[in-house]
């Protein structure tokens, strides 16, 4: 006597079925929020900004005794890549082409004039002053006129910005990017325009108080 086999259903459950289709409803449903195919959903989901900040605290105040008297604009295309050893880049590696805009400026430190420093004659017709030589202040990236051009990432690298609490981080290629305006701010004359600035700033000043001869120069 043979026993008969019985074969299985090869139909899906009823509670696999109202799953699935919950599942297609859902992926449907955002995806036309994602692509903006049913209107109105996208700002029924929008979300909404709401500024919580504390009020800003004045911890000190430094008084400034120099005078600003030149300032360059700058710009640099940083070309940044990190490669990964016995990987490949397509798994782990990343390269950012990042176009840096920035400022930085010379300024004479008035402070630094003594009394040694300004000579005056008995029919105050005539003034010499001494002054230390212009600097450079630190390079201050604009964030408003910089932007990445194009971003390279491997797998890994994603994954990381993925899981990341800042992710896609520009850091690194920002501080690259200050650096190179520092040191292009180096190369410039910026520091030789502020002090022709600064000497004819001085000059229109005393003239203007009745000073006929005025003498301006800068220690070595």
């Amino acid at each position: 006597m043979t026993t008969p086999i019985r074969r299985v259903s090869g139909r899906m459950p009823g509670w696999a079925k109202a799953v699935s289709a919950v599942v297609i409803v859902l992926v449907v449903f955002f995806a036309g929020i994602r692509l903006s195919v049913l209107p109105g959903l996208k700002d029924l989901f929008g979300t909404e900004t709401h500024d919580r900040s504390g009020p800003a605290l004045l911890e000190s105040i430094q008084d400034i005794s120099r005078y600003d008297a030149a300032s360059g604009n700058f710009q640099v295309v940083v070309d940044l890549e990190k490669d990964a050893k016995l990987l490949p880049d397509a798994i782990r590696g990343s390269r950012t082409l990042y176009v840096g805009a920035g400022t930085v400026d010379a300024y004479v430190d008035l402070g630094k004039v003594g009394k040694n420093d300004v000579t005056v004659d008995d029919d105050r017709t005539s003034a010499t002053l001494r002054l230390p030589h212009a600097q450079l202040g630190k390079p201050a990236l604009d964030t408003d006129r910089s932007y990445a051009v194009s971003k390279q990432r491997g797998l890994l690298d994603r994954l990381g910005d993925f899981f990341s609490d800042n992710p896609n981080s520009e850091q690194a290629v920002q501080k690259l990017a200050v650096r190179h305006i520092g040191d292009a701010a180096k190369e410039s004359e910026l520091t030789k325009r502020a002090e022709t600035n600064t000497t004819n700033m001085l000059e229109g000043l005393l003239r203007s108080l009745g000073f006929k001869e005025v003498k301006v120069s800068f220690d070595a």
